[in-house]
This record gives structure tokens, sequence and C-alpha cells, in this order.
């Protein structure tokens, strides 16, 4: 009988530790989604991004840079803005006339969401003097973004 009583209590404390890790291995929960009038479910892009901008290629003398992009969506659109100036704005311009890197408050990215990725996404190069077709891609969890040009700079965004 106590032999049964422990097996039946060594049973319920292994189902209860064994709950316990699977509730926090979900506990990480995918980013939110917004429902469009069409009825259409997008991930719901907005808030304050960490940006890693790597300038590859042709672009590649620009270097890497990091900053914080703010997204603002409106339904399926959205555009977004750097938050901080680069530190290496001044340099490049300087030496080069021109830079990748914009000022704080210019227009970063753009473009419309669909289903889990984007019907089309532009970058904002600069501080907005040239846009840039780009493709991009939304994780599973819809805590990061890729966007790259294919050319020659490629943007990394991932939710702090």
């Amino acid at each position: 009988m106590k032999t049964n009583i422990v097996i039946a209590l060594l049973s319920i404390a292994a189902v209860l530790a064994w709950t316990d890790i699977s509730a926090a291995q979900t506990a990480a929960s995918p980013a939110p989604k917004v429902q469009l009038p069409s009825g259409e479910t997008v991930w719901d892009l907005s808030g304050d991004w960490e940006a890693l901008i790597e300038n590859y290629g042709p672009g590649a003398r620009h270097g890497t840079g990091t900053n914080v992009y703010r997204l603002t969506q409106t339904g399926s659109t959205f555009h977004a803005i750097r938050m901080n100036d680069d530190p290496l704005l001044t340099k490049e311009v300087a030496e080069h006339g021109h830079a990748p890197w914009g000022r704080a408050g210019s227009p970063s990215l753009q473009g419309e969401a669909e289903g889990t990725g984007f019907k089309h996404v532009q970058i904002v190069y600069g501080s907005g003097g040239r846009v840039l077709p780009s493709t991009g891609h939304i994780s599973e969890d819809g805590k990061k973004i890729i966007v790259d040009n294919g050319l020659y700079i490629r943007v990394t965004l991932t939710r702090p």
C-alpha cells in the first residue's frame, strides 16, 4: 500500500515538473499580428527595432553600422525612421560627398506587409535621397526582419 502511494506521488511530481518545463519552453510568444479590413492577418511591425546596416559589394567602403529604426504601420503599409544619427555620417560625407547613413528622423524603410512577409519593401538610402527596391524576409516568430537590395546594402532588424 505504501509503495503504491509513493509511486502515485512520484508520478504526480513528474507530471508537474514536465508541465513546468514545457510551459517555460513555450513562454516566448511570437510578435503580435493585426487583422486588416480585408480579413487578412499580417505581422504588426510597429515599434522600435535594433538595426544592423551592412554595406557590401560596391558599397563595402561605407562599412557596417547600427541604429534603431522606429516602424509605424497603418493597415498593411509601413515606414521607418532612424532614431539616431550615425556616428560615421560626417566622416563619410567629408570623404565621399555622400553616405548611406542618415540623420535621426530621416526615412530608412518603407513598404507593405502581406501575410507573413512583404508585398514590397524598399530601403531608403541616406537621408531619403534614394529609394532602393529590395526583397525582405520576416522570421517565423515575427521578431527578425532581413531586407536586402541585392546589390550593396542589407538591413537586419531585431525586436529588442
